[in-house]
């Protein structure tokens, strides 16, 4: 994940990025210091997996270290604010108290509105700042990117997958709302199961790791649609929904000492994940009633956690989703195998895949 100090780097450009925003956003008004200053904080925690693949598909296509590779960074980077976006509106529309371990950004502005004595209720404004907030790294996501400092016909080029990116990423979002709100009782559970994987692949898998490969090699190459970015896919998207499988096991099963979040946080949520859905389709007549009655309860407690978590163990629906994690992975580095492209970049996305699935948290 790290060679050549590639998240200090991606971090550093980052920060400078912010820099020049908060020199703009001070001309407007010194109110705004706040926001720049949770911004910092929320991008100061992530692992830049997005900016890493984008810089060994970079790599992949044969760039080299050289002029060009500060300005690459930079479009690397603007990846992080895409997943700030995302990471600050799913958290209030989930109603999440955390993330990384520190208050998500809605409740990091509530906070400052009941501290400060604010007229108004602290959950409203706390709910229209990250709004705004998640509407701005957006934003700021595409100024990078356009503004990172490549050849323009290379933006050019690369500029559709750029957006199909976002416009997936999105369509995922709502795809993985409106399952909440069906939830259990009024899809089959088959039904359910396709749902909760077409969510996994459009609001996670393909933003991940396969379009971040694709914009990469397209910056590299000047081409969106070549036979590498073919190759890249065949790598990436399994890979993608190998790393959310995980994530979704994570977020039933993990440490919260490791994945930043609350244990049970996804089961309060109602997250339609393929691992609720695989339980659902396998469950007797009672591990269904407790499924319906626990899934999405905000109130949800510790032995409530408990009960549901032995209803998805019990199923079978864990050890069916640590088999598909172990085959989809196994695909991914064979296509990977047999792909053309820069050696070291293989080796480095070999051990990328390794990270990105392991049974860490």
């Amino acid at each position: 994940m790290d060679r050549y100090g590639l998240r200090a780097r991606v971090s550093a450009e980052l920060s400078a990025f912010l820099d020049g925003q908060e020199a703009l956003l001070s001309q407007v008004s010194t109110d705004l210091e706040p926001v720049v200053a949770a911004l910092r904080d929320f991008l100061d925690g992530g692992k830049r997996m997005r900016p890493a693949f984008c810089y060994w598909g970079w790599r992949a296509a044969g760039a080299r270290d050289g002029s060009a590779e500060p300005a690459a960074l930079r479009a690397a980077a603007s990846l992080e604010l895409l997943q700030a976006s995302a990471l600050i509106h799913d958290d209030y529309i989930d109603g999440s108290d955390t993330r990384r371990g520190a208050p998500a950004i809605h409740r990091r502005f509530e906070r400052l509105h009941r501290d400060g004595g604010w007229e108004g209720e602290p959950e409203r404004f706390g709910a229209a700042a990250a709004v705004l907030l998640g509407d701005i790294t957006l934003t700021w996501c595409d100024e990078l990117f356009t503004r990172c400092g490549l050849d323009p016909a290379r933006i050019h080029a690369a500029r559709p997958v750029f957006d199909l990116m976002r416009s997936e990423v999105m369509a995922g979002q709502y795809l993985d709302v409106l399952a909440q709100a069906r939830g259990l009782s009024v899809s089959t559970p088959r039904e359910t199961l396709e749902r909760a994987r077409t969510v996994l692949r459009y609001k996670s898998a393909k933003y991940t790791i396969e379009r971040p490969l694709q914009l990469g090699a397209a910056l590299a190459t000047g081409a969106a649609d070549d036979p590498l970015a073919a190759a890249l896919s065949r790598y990436g998207l399994p890979l993608g929904e190998a790393f959310q499988l995980r994530d979704d096991v994570l977020g039933v099963f993990g440490d919260p000492a490791a994945t930043g979040k609350p244990a049970g946080d996804d089961l309060r949520e109602g997250k339609q994940t393929v691992l609720v859905a695989l339980a659902a389709q396998r469950a007797t007549d009672a591990q269904a009633k407790a499924l319906r009655a626990g899934l999405g309860d905000p109130r949800l407690d510790a032995a409530g956690v408990e009960q549901l978590c032995s209803v998805i163990a019990d199923t079978g629906a864990l050890a069916e989703v640590e088999t598909r994690i172990g085959e989809l992975t196994r695909d991914a580095l064979a296509a990977l195998g047999e792909a053309s492209m820069d050696e070291e970049a293989r080796e480095v996305l070999g051990e990328l895949a390794h990270a990105a699935t392991a049974r860490h948290g």
